[in-house]
């Protein structure tokens, strides 16, 4: 990301240098003023770094530099003393000073001081950045690639890999998209920049500009200090823009600009800042077709579909599912402390005829499930959900259990084996219905042609709960 560093330094000719020597694509320079203003302009700045003259501190000393110290991410401050007074230099360290230099060192030695600070300064937002993600990097061989489609489409991901273009990731919900993104960003160039990921159907559209391209103080109601935007943010790494399809219009004229310039302004302000960002973009939905309809940018659409990538949903690469059931079910042993071995052939082949409407974020919510009921070393067919047990081909597995033998079946009336066959059958095809709307009961009671109140009297006289099908 950007570092900002505010300078306020009696000394003009000193000021314009540093200003001078410290800019650099990782860096961004602000001169603050007047005087009696510094530490109100460097409290709603949001910078990194203050350089200040010790003749602009306000006594009592500490006032100043403890409101910094107190901000979430309190800045480096360093002072510029006009005495060489140990004593002095020592009260203003115990006053929360980060560094002071005397003003009578060389600009050099000055620079150098500065420069040493915001290398500091660097090393503490990668430290911070590595605490936050872990020791664990997501990388393409996360991938599994026992199909063709797979390896076909992995050895294109390959390809862009090392380019600094705009990506679009393309694909059902559920396939991965996120992940791949942040392989990607893992094994390019940028690896050692930021991965910021914003996801805009989550984020209200009121405050969707401010989270991508920052604001000033002032710039609306509780805007009481300068805050940076997720461009800025992942200068010189990846920024991943998911569910770019629900971004508004008015939004997408000003992402393209910053697609063609590489500059966002935030929102009110005045200021250009240049950024060095690659841009990764995802969507479940047909962009060109909405950009057609115009409820997209056809000119946003193109520039972002530079390099499109469109991972394959499950149902086509069902050679992959035994290995990444392997390799969910130890992740999850050791995730939830369960000695379980693995699955039934039986229960694996459910798994491999399954349809998986919501790919492998289904299969891994699916196999976690099983191995929290499983009371065994082995996963059956009895951890599987409802929606593993039914194949509407085969008649006789609508039949409830204590209706297949013969003398089960003849002691119960006509009307009563039709209504358990027809219970069964209704709920094996609403649990698919609900499966596939990730548990969205108006879109399955359209798919199954009934009143959304019919189908809710249905779950609920069938036990089926709309929480236990979301993705």
């Amino acid at each position: 990301m950007l570092i900002r560093v505010g300078l306020a330094i009696k000394d003009t000719r000193l000021q314009s240098y540093l200003a001078k020597k410290l800019s650099a694509p990782d860096v961004r320079v602000e001169v603050f003023g007047p005087p009696r203003s510094v530490w109100q302009n460097a409290l709603h700045s949001g910078i990194d770094v203050i350089v200040i003259s010790e003749a602009f501190v306000l006594r009592p000393v500490d006032n100043g530099i403890a409101i910094l110290n107190e901000l979430p991410e309190s800045p480096t401050t360093i002072i510029i003393h006009g005495s060489p007074s140990l004593e002095e230099h020592a009260q203003l360290a115990a006053a929360g000073a980060d560094v002071v230099l005397y003003s009578g060192l060389s600009k050099t030695s000055i620079y150098e001081a500065i420069d040493s600070a915001l290398e500091s300064r660097r090393q503490f937002i990668q430290r911070k950045r590595f605490d936050r993600r872990g020791i664990v990097e997501p990388k393409l061989s996360d991938f599994v690639m026992e199909s063709q489609a797979m390896q076909v489409f992995i050895e294109e991901v390959n390809q862009v890999i090392p380019s600094d273009s705009p990506i679009l990731l393309t694909g059902e919900t559920g396939v991965g998209k996120e992940h791949l993104a942040k392989a990607i960003h893992a094994q390019s160039p940028r690896s050692i920049g930021p991965f910021i990921s914003i996801n805009m159907a989550a984020m209200p559209e009121n405050l969707l500009e401010s989270e991508l391209f920052g604001h000033e103080q002032g710039a609306f109601t509780g805007a009481v200090r300068y805050r940076r935007g997720a461009f800025e943010l992942a200068h010189s790494g990846t920024i991943f823009l998911d569910e770019i399809g629900e971004m508004p219009l008015h939004l997408q004229t000003k992402l393209l600009r910053v697609l063609q310039d590489y500059e966002v302004k935030p929102l009110g302000g005045e200021n250009i800042i240049e950024l060095d960002v690659r841009v990764i973009a995802a969507t479940n939905r047909d962009l060109e077709a909405a950009a057609a309809q115009g409820a997209f940018r056809q000119d946003l659409y193109y520039r972002l579909s530079v390099l499109m990538l469109t991972i394959p949903p499950l149902r086509h690469r069902k050679e992959d599912i035994p290995t990444m059931v392997r390799r969910f079910t130890t992740l999850f042993r050791y995730k939830i402390g369960r000695e379980i071995s693995g699955f039934s052939e039986r229960a694996l082949n459910a798994l491999c005829s399954y349809d998986w409407p919501g790919n492998v974020r289904e299969l891994m919510n699916v196999i976690e499930r099983a191995m929290l009921l499983c009371r065994n070393h082995e996963i059956g067919m009895t951890e599987l959900p409802n929606v593993f047990h039914g194949d509407a081909a085969d008649i006789g597995k609508f039949l409830p259990e204590n209706l297949l033998g013969t003398d089960g079946l003849l002691s119960k009336t006509l009307p009563e084996v039709q209504q358990e066959v027809l219970d069964q059958v209704e709920r094996m095809y609403l649990e698919r219905a609900l499966s596939k709307t990730g548990g969205r009961v108006n879109q399955a009671a359209r798919i199954a042609g009934i009143h959304t109140r019919g189908l809710y009297n249905k779950m609920k006289r069938l036990g089926l709960r709309k929480e236990d099908f979301k993705p």
